[in-house]
């Protein structure tokens, strides 16, 4: 091969690569699938020179491809980094930090206040944000317990059930003496005689999809506990339709799973890790299979820890997580989760 014809071959090289990464841009090709096309140019490339390593103008060439290969690799390794980092960074919910607090309140939140990650201000937006959870059942037990007792200012719960015998097993914001009243009810009683400066909303109904993004929207945070996969996927649709972030967690038996969904801000959905709903029967409710007593409280106290650190910025949460506790083992592991690019629910968010 000439000289003149290696460095034509070369320059087509070049403006392979810059191709490759403008239709990729442009039909919004998935990152690897664009990262495999420059490399397999680039390796092409920089094998021919390597071949033809005799001269000075296939010298430069080879020094050329090698240059590129290393700021790519940088410029690629950056990138990924930064979107990573962008992933785990958890951002405050967008509510107004305003309001006093009565002496009263002052000495029930002491221990928070006392926190570096909360302290007044944090407290402040606790008491300014507005939660919703879905479901008073095993998980919203803990959840709303929590919520209410860590001060959050305005807590909707939305079930249409009413509290049976077999549910205090696990439901602990019930009681026998309020067996027959509707969950929401019971809850709010609950939640009232805990602390009395935040404000309950309940709303005794089922969630539809008449309903669900309208009433999303009235606030900033959704915790969903219910164990049925069409109020799960429902819930996630108005989430991604109303741009509001979603904790979601889930039980069966000895083992339970939580996660941060928000793809407005660069997190999965929940259909993006869970596309298929499972058939009938392959995942039994915790009526069909039973549950531990504690785990609700396990996993719901873990929901309500996100929701506290979500709305007031402090740590890192499970946002790209998806968090899986066995009970029975005494096991937790963290798997990565990412959005997918044909995911029918959020895609084109973030």
């Amino acid at each position: 091969m000439s000289a003149g014809l290696f460095a034509l071959l070369s320059q087509f090289g070049l403006a392979g690569l810059a191709a490759i990464g403008l239709v990729g841009w442009q039909r919004d090709w998935p990152r690897a699938k664009t990262y495999a096309w420059l490399a397999a140019v680039w390796a092409a490339c920089l094998a021919a020179s390597w071949l033809r390593r005799d001269g000075a103008a296939a010298e430069g060439w080879l020094r050329l491809w090698i240059t590129i290969g290393l700021i790519g690799g940088l410029a690629i390794l950056y990138g990924e980094g930064v979107r990573w980092l962008k992933r785990r960074r958890i951002e405050p919910v967008p509510v107004a930090a305003t309001g006093s607090f009565s002496p009263a309140e002052l000495d029930r939140y002491a221990r928070h206040i006392l926190l570096r990650e909360i302290g007044g201000p944090g407290q402040q937006r606790l008491k300014a944000a507005q939660v919703l959870v879905v479901g008073g059942g095993g998980l919203g037990s803990p959840v709303l317990l929590y919520l209410a007792a860590a001060g959050v200012g305005t807590i909707g719960v939305i079930d249409d059930d009413v509290v049976e015998g077999s549910n205090l097993q696990r439901q602990v914001i019930h009681a026998d003496g309020r067996i027959g009243m509707p969950k929401v009810f019971s809850a709010e009683v609950a939640m009232r005689a805990l602390n009395p400066f935040i404000e309950v909303r309940p709303y005794h109904r089922r969630l539809t999809a008449e309903i669900a993004v309208d009433l999303v929207r009235e606030y900033d945070l959704v915790l969903d506990g219910t164990d049925d996969f069409d109020t799960r996927y429902l819930v996630n649709r108005a989430c991604v339709g109303a741009g509001v972030p979603l904790i979601s967690g889930a039980i069966t038996q000895w083992e339970g799973q939580v996660s941060l969904f928000h793809p407005a801000k660069g997190a999965p959905c929940y259909a993006c890790v869970f596309p298929v709903k499972p058939a009938p029967g392959l995942v039994p409710t915790c009526a069909e299979a039973g549950v531990a007593a504690p785990l609700p409280g396990v996993i719901g106290g873990v929901m309500a820890m996100e929701a506290v650190k979500w709305i007031t910025g402090a740590g890192e949460g499970l946002a790209g997580r998806l968090m899986i506790h066995d009970a029975l083992y005494g096991e937790t592991r963290m798997i990565g989760v990412k959005r997918r690019v044909d995911c029918e629910i959020c895609r084109g968010q973030g």
